[in-house]
């Protein structure tokens, strides 16, 4: 194994600007030897190579993290509850006093006990239940309470009123000819002293307007009330509102007719005259005295009889109006069993207090404040009983807090806006003292503005007090979006949805701006949004900053803290991109992305110039290490940036960043060369030369290399350096380090593999066989390598090409490690030549007795069996690698066993014939193992022609002698010179006719720089042409362009000239008159080519035929093979042929 230490690179002879890793290793040892086992004070030990890649590998699973666009899935990792959000009890309503509480405490006691109307199925009907909660809610003693009930029960009670709102009716009968009715309503309230008697039993009787009533005391006019006629329909649409007073709400009805109005008289303004008229008597006179005038007011004469046809009628006791008052179709009645009816009305119905006896209302305390004084105190007695810190809590009431509610609002006559108005202001100033779930404060915004496009507009002091509550609860949302990290985190989907529903809030309060007449923000919402996220993102930054990098810190123990802020708000921008962008893009049209981003990437670039400006004289190992760790992260950001369509990184803060970090990089680099080559070392020095696991055949070194080199290239994909000029000189320097290591690495394996005590009689070497699949692994995986670091080359570069430089360092690398490749297989199968020709002789020395197959199965059987181990052991390529070997091997164990048998019968050449073709098939199997061209090529050549001459007369050797000359063609046509000639055959002299022309370009072999050429034209092959001599032309002095123009003949018959092999011959001599003729070259030309052979020359001239030019050669190894196989003969023949040529020979000896 000492010659595997003897390879040479060939690196140098490839490329000049690629120089030899293995040739600059070894003659750099001696001197870097002492500087690799003590490196510069402050790099990592020699021993930490193990350490020094962990780091990196922490340094590119952090990149590998930051391949792409970060998408939501990813970020939202937790679902736990989110951050608890900032209370402060300063910032709900004010604090009542002691009386304003007991005024309060009246009011809702006076509203459940003077309740009115018929409570629904979710609300509490049991009026001590709903006193009990009150004395809870406003926390009085038992004597307490019953006091105050007692007080609020002597109170006078409070006059009722109810609010009618006639708004359509449907399908009503058609009374007029066209098919259509002119329908109008008439409305009253029927009070308890008109209660009509029981019907009789024959008769059912419902009361109406038209008809006479019994009743016995004066109606008021004010009582009855009548809309619009709605000309020609069955579907009228009125839509008026009307305020009737309750004299006894048990007992009062709201009576409703609907006619079909039949003359031209206005029943609105009879009706308006006739509220002038007192003292009527009964329903019935009171409604036909409405009529009378209505018709004495119209056009018609008052013989005319004008009758209003009856469409139905409503009969509603005040009793059953709900008390949160209803809106409902109503289906029509009929005034008797004989009336014809159909047709629903839709009413809107609602039971008020128009005078209450409270303290409140007595001091002008509206129903409006009341009832917001009332709702705050509930919500927060009923928000204590959730859980301390929930912020889930949606303002779910309890049953008796709702009734209250529901009773003081309908008494105090507030519309749905003014209800959704007074929740709103409660809850969102409430939430600012005890956090409530974003999704119901969300809700009652979304009610407000469902009410708010449907309703007037409101009282400008409760207009005010919304604007209040709007600048507060924005003020709110703002200082949280200034901490939306804290708040908010990216990773806490909890927490996002809170934003989201945060977000959505905000968004609603820029609705309500323009329909406010004072407006409660001074610039637009979305720019105080945008002012707060800015101010936010400059607080965080700053407290990072301060934490982690304080500038008060000294240079390298900054740089840490910087580049754990670097990493910091990386992450932070993708989640800025990745969660928070859509969120207030989508919500309230605020680019928070773009908006971040520059602000963040300017800051941290100004602390990354400041630093390196300061650093850059102080340059350490631990400082480059430090710079260069920022640095890809800086890159990092940048990248992030431009790998969004439509972002130009080029006018970022960090744009040409990278230029101060030049010398730190170029450091790191070094320092990355030499751990490198210790972990290498280190892997080797703990390796046994086993298989890492069954399925691999490589051992743990192969593995780590292999790991070093693509973390390597890994590397300096996320290292992307952008300066052209730059990029290329580090991957140049990068290059050709990895190189280095490579080789570094195989010469710490063949050291490794000598050490190893090997078995004896062990013709497969697993530690080799081990060895050359790491060499193979190491050379795929450093090539991989290689083309990785490849490095723009600007406009001129060429996609997907890699530079010159690159490409030469990867063919050099590549024919190095194919060179130690072959060197091992070299190795590995010397140990099987012994055993090869052992076998070959067996062949060699069977008897002519066993067949051939016979023979050679020893021979297969052995190969058979090594192969197999091989195959357990090596890759497919190293296989491969070991056959091309050992068919080399056999090839030349066969050619020597020729070598040493001469004058043995055919059939011993036979049957190495057949064993050569065994071969072929045993080492071709069937296309599984090398390919057919290569089996057949180089030394299978040489040997198969070997064989064949073997097997031939020595008369044949001769005649393949002169064929092997004719198929020799000279590969510079212009070293030797040229020389023309014609020949023809002559049929009826029977002899050949040669005619010499003339030379051109011949070789100066005399001292003058001339030559003094002849010609000598010879037959062949002698045998054929037995009787036949040489003839010569005339020799030219000093002349390297001779002229001749001689003519020869030959007579010799048309069918010698005809056999295999027979050609004319031209050798070209120097001629020396004091020493041996030099030779200059020699050409040959075949007879059955010439005119006249094949068939007779027409006009018989003695001139015919055309010129032939013969390239001038020197005899060849083909040619001489065949000389070869006449050496080992013999016979008188062979001899006498071979000595003519050995003369011949002596004259090519001085030849330059």
């Amino acid at each position: 194994m000492s010659t595997l230490l003897e390879i040479k690179s060939s690196v140098l002879r490839q490329v000049q600007v690629c120089p030899s890793f293995r040739r600059r290793t070894e003659e750099e040892t001696a001197s870097s030897s002492a500087a690799a086992q003590e490196p510069v004070a402050g790099a990592w030990k020699p021993g930490d190579g193990v350490e020094f890649f962990a780091q990196m590998r922490l340094i590119l699973k952090k990149g590998e993290s930051r391949q792409g666009l970060p998408c939501p899935e990813v970020l939202l990792r937790s679902s736990s509850p989110a951050p608890a959000e900032p209370v402060d009890p300063s910032r709900g309503l004010r604090a009542l006093t002691q009386e304003e509480v007991e005024m309060l405490y009246e009011e809702a006691l006076y509203t459940v006990l003077y309740r009115a109307g018929t409570m629904g199925p979710d609300q509490v009907d049991d009026q001590e239940a709903l006193l009990s909660y009150l004395q809870q809610v406003f926390g009085t003693s038992p004597e307490e309470h019953a006091e105050a009930v007692e007080r609020v029960k002597n109170a006078k009670a409070p006059t009722y009123a109810l609010k009618v709102s006639v708004m359509r009716a449907k399908n009503l009968l058609a009374k007029d000819p066209n098919g259509f009715s002119d329908p109008y309503c008439m409305l009253g309230i029927l009070p308890a002293s008109g209660t009509l008697r029981e019907p009789g039993p024959h008769r059912e009787q419902r009361f109406s307007f038209r008809k006479s009533s019994k009743r016995g005391g004066p109606l008021p006019a004010k009582c009855i009330q009548v809309t619009e006629v709605k000309s020609s329909t069955l579907n009228p649409v009125w839509k008026e509102h009307f305020l009737f007073e309750i004299e006894d709400v048990s007992t009062d009805q709201l009576h409703l007719d609907i006619w079909d109005h039949d003359d031209d008289v206005s029943l609105v303004e009879a009706c308006r005259k006739l509220n002038e008229v007192i003292g009527l008597k009964g329903m019935s006179r009171y409604f036909k005295q409405i009529v009378k005038s209505a018709r004495a007011n119209g056009t018609a004469g008052p013989t005319e009889d004008h009758t209003d046809d009856f469409l139905g009628c409503l009969n509603i006791p005040i009793r059953e109006v709900p008390v949160a008052g209803e809106d409902r179709w109503f289906k029509l009645e009929p005034r008797s069993s004989a009336s014809r009816v159909q047709g629903d009305c839709q009413l809107v119905l609602k039971l008020i207090t128009t005078q209450r006896d409270t303290s409140m209302s007595q001091r002008g305390r509206s129903g409006f404040l009341s009832y917001l004084l009332l709702l705050s105190r509930l919500l927060q007695f009923e928000h204590r009983a959730e859980e301390p810190n929930s912020s889930s809590w949606r303002g779910e009431l309890s049953g008796p807090a709702a009734t209250v509610l529901c009773l003081h609002g309908a008494q105090s006559n507030l519309s749905a806006l003014q209800l959704a108005v007074l929740h709103w202001q409660v809850s969102s100033r409430h939430h600012q003292t005890r956090t409530l779930d974003y999704g119901y404060l969300l809700g009652l915004l979304e009610d407000m503005q469902a009410h708010w496009e449907e309703a007037a507009s409101l009282p400008q002091e409760q207009e005010e007090g919304l604007a209040d509550s709007f600048s507060a609860f924005s003020e709110f949302g703002l200082q949280l979006l200034r901490q939306l990290r804290d708040y908010f985190p990216a990773t806490n989907s909890t927490a996002v949805y809170r934003l989201e529903l945060l977000l959505k809030c905000l968004g609603k309060l820029q609705l309500f701006q323009p329909s406010f007449e004072i407006c409660p923000f001074e610039t637009e919402l979305n720019m105080d949004i945008a002012a707060a996220l800015k101010r936010g993102n400059r607080e965080w930054f700053d407290k990072l900053l301060n934490a982690q990098s304080p500038r008060e810190q000294l240079g390298p123990q900054r740089l840490v803290g910087l580049v754990k802020l670097a990493d910091t708000i990386y992450e932070d921008l993708q989640s800025c991109y990745g969660i928070y962008a859509s969120l207030f893009h989508s919500i309230i049209k605020i680019d928070f992305f773009t908006l971040t981003f520059r602000q963040l990437e300017r800051l941290v670039a100004e602390e990354a110039w400041v630093l390196t400006e300061e650093l850059s004289p102080k340059m350490t190992l631990e400082v480059a290490s430090g710079l260069f760790e920022l640095y890809l992260t800086l890159a990092d950001i940048q990248h992030f940036w431009s790998s969004i369509p439509g972002r130009d990184s080029r006018s970022l803060a960090l744009a040409g960043i990278h230029a101060p970090f030049l010398p730190a990089v170029k450091l790191w680099l070094q320092v990355l060369r030499d751990q490198a080559k210790w972990r290498l070392q280190g892997a080797v020095d703990v390796d046994t030369l086993d298989p890492t696991d069954a399925s691999s055949k490589h051992s743990s070194s192969a593995a780590t290399a292999s790991l070093c080199f693509s973390h390597i290239q890994e590397l300096w994909a996320r290292l992307a350096w952008p300066d052209p000029a730059q990029a290329q000189g580090l991957g140049i320097q990068l290059s050709q380090d990895l190189c280095e290591a490579a080789l570094f690495y195989t010469e710490l394996l063949r050291k490794k593999v000598d050490t190893q005590p090997g078995a004896a009689g062990e013709a497969v070497s697993e530690p080799l066989c081990i060895v050359l699949n790491n060499v193979e692994l190491l050379r795929k995986a450093a090539g991989q390598a290689l083309r990785g670091l490849a490095w723009p080359e600007g406009a001129a570069g060429l996609e997907g090409v890699l530079p010159r430089p690159l490409l030469s360092c990867t063919q050099a690398l590549d024919e190095d490690l194919q060179r130690e490749a072959r060197t091992v297989t070299a190795h590995l199968t010397s140990k099987m030549v012994g055993d090869i020709r052992k076998y070959v002789q067996h062949i060699s020395l069977s008897p002519d007795s066993i067949q051939n197959d016979e023979a050679v199965a020893p021979l297969l059987k052995y190969l058979d069996e090594k192969l197999a181990l091989l195959n357990t052991s090596l890759v497919k390529e190293n296989l491969s690698r070991v056959l091309e070997a050992l068919w080399e091997l056999l090839l030349q164990a066969i050619l020597q066993a020729l070598g040493a048998n001469r004058d043995v019968s055919a059939d011993f050449y036979g049957r190495f014939h057949f064993t050569l073709e065994a071969l072929v098939s045993f080492f071709h199997a069937e296309g599984q193992g090398l390919p057919l061209e290569s089996l057949r090529d180089g030394s299978y050549k040489r040997l198969e022609e070997e064989l064949r001459l073997h097997q031939c007369s020595t008369r044949e050797c001769i005649e393949q002698y002169y064929l092997d000359k004719l198929k020799q063609r000279s590969l510079e046509h212009n070293r030797f010179g040229r020389l023309s000639v014609r020949c023809h055959y002559e049929a009826a002299e029977q002899r050949l006719a040669v005619e010499v022309l003339h030379a051109a370009d011949l070789l100066p072999l005399d001292a003058n720089g001339l030559s003094d050429p002849f010609v000598i034209v010879e037959l062949g092959p002698p045998h054929v042409f037995p009787l036949v001599r040489s003839q010569r032309t005339q020799v030219k002095n000093r002349t390297l362009h001779p002229v001749y123009d001689e003519l020869f003949y030959f007579s010799v018959p048309a069918e010698a000239c005809r056999r295999r092999g027979a050609c004319v011959l031209f050798t070209v001599m120097d001629h020396d008159w004091l020493s041996t003729n030099d030779f200059a070259g020699e050409a040959a030309l075949a007879l059955g080519s010439i005119g006249g052979v094949t068939r007779p020359q027409v006009g018989g001239s003695a001139r015919a035929g055309q010129p032939v030019t013969l390239h001038l050669r020197r005899p060849r190894a083909q040619v001489r093979s065949a000389l070869r196989m006449l050496e080992g003969r013999t016979n008188k023949e062979a001899q006498e042929f071979v000595k003519r040529l050995k003369e011949l020979e002596k004259y090519m000896e001085a030849d330059p």
